[in-house]
């Protein structure tokens, strides 16, 4: 593995698996620690790392199902707790008993925010994070649309996705390719990554664990549409509203300060996502949908809003940055701006 200067590949048996993570700056610094989403790996922050500084001991693992860390299910009954633990046991394993920073991209959010229910942290960074109420089929206060969660879970993937990422396919020959999902969903679409970057992230979203311990994870059918229930396997169905859920972020005692930084032209964590059944049904492209009352768009950005808010009100800090045009990853189609957003932010914990 061919890395950028200054950045370290390692490989630590843990308590609970073995896990891959690339790192950066003095063993004795401050604990960073960067989660990265579904469908990635730590090479999504590795250009960032570079340029954190000699204050932090920057850690991005490989999280469970992805990348180069051991392929182990993923129990998803626990929400993101799997992967919140396996940050913990990590942390113990490489001797790091600091309460670290963490950062959450995506699917992350909720696993930094299952970390510092149990754990003390230093601060939460939430980039483009999953809904406080889970990905899919529940209403704006995030009660589930259907009492079976339906619409969201592993039955939600695009299953031309997933045969192609079973398929190893690296190619730009289809919209279902990880490639042209990748230029489509991650970054604002304006932003075109390098040739050579894109190809390291293609075939690091191809190690991906596909099926049902991992993507996108078993499902179930359901009598209420669109037909299909969460599983209790997999990454789809750990997002399920069903078995995700960080609002109570907002009872933390004591509350660490928090950064929401959010691309204004995100999709897929939007209020009106085009990967959600209730704007897929709305716009035809699923037929049979019940109408805005019986399965309405899941509105993501307010809830987060509106949670952050309560944190806020509670006597949290929180500090938000909403990325004008950017896509799903801010960091990386902005990403000199948002290292300096973190790094202020990090700055005044």
């Amino acid at each position: 593995m061919t890395l950028l200067p200054g950045v370290r590949s390692a490989t630590v048996d843990t308590d609970r698996l073995r896990m891959h993570l690339l790192e950066s700056g003095p063993e004795g610094g401050e604990p960073l620690v960067l989660l990265h989403g579904n469908l990635s790996t730590a090479r999504f922050y590795e250009h960032l790392m570079p340029g954190l500084g000699e204050r932090y001991r920057v850690i991005a693992p490989d999280m469970r199902g992805f990348g180069d860390t051991e392929p182990k299910a993923l129990d998803a009954t626990r929400g993101l707790g799997d992967w919140a633990d396996d940050t913990a046991s990590l942390l113990r394993a490489l001797g790091i008993d600091r309460p670290p920073h963490l950062v959450g991209w995506s699917t992350a959010g909720a696993a930094i925010a299952a970390y510092a229910k149990d754990r003390p942290v230093a601060s939460l960074t939430f980039l483009d994070p999953v809904s406080p109420y889970g990905y899919g089929g529940v209403r704006a206060d995030g009660s589930p649309v259907s009492p079976d969660f339906a619409g969201s879970g592993g039955g939600a993937a695009n299953p031309e996705v997933v045969a192609r990422l079973a398929a190893q396919d690296a190619s730009d020959e289809s919209a279902f390719s990880i490639r042209n999902v990748m230029r489509a969903l991650y970054w604002s679409p304006t932003y075109q990554l390098p040739s050579d970057r894109e190809d390291v992230l293609v075939a690091e979203v191809l190690k991906t664990l596909v099926g049902d311990d991992g993507y996108p994870g078993d499902t179930a059918t359901s009598s209420h549409w669109p037909g299909i229930a969460p599983g209790s396997r997999g990454i789809l169905n750990a997002l399920s509203p069903k078995n995700c859920r960080w609002a109570d972020l907002v009872d933390l005692d004591p509350k660490p300060p928090v950064l929401w930084t959010h691309g204004s032209a995100d999709l897929v964590v939007s209020d009106a996502s085009p990967l959600d059944f209730g704007v897929l049904g709305a716009s035809g492209a699923v037929p049979g949908w019940p109408g805005e009352e019986g399965f309405p768009a899941q509105p993501m950005v307010t809830q987060i809003r509106e949670v952050l808010d309560a944190y806020a009100a509670a006597g949290g800090r929180v500090t938000v940055e909403i990325f004008e045009g950017s896509g799903h990853g801010p960091h990386v189609d902005a990403a000199d701006r948002w290292t300096e957003v973190l790094l202020t932010f990090l700055a005044g914990v």
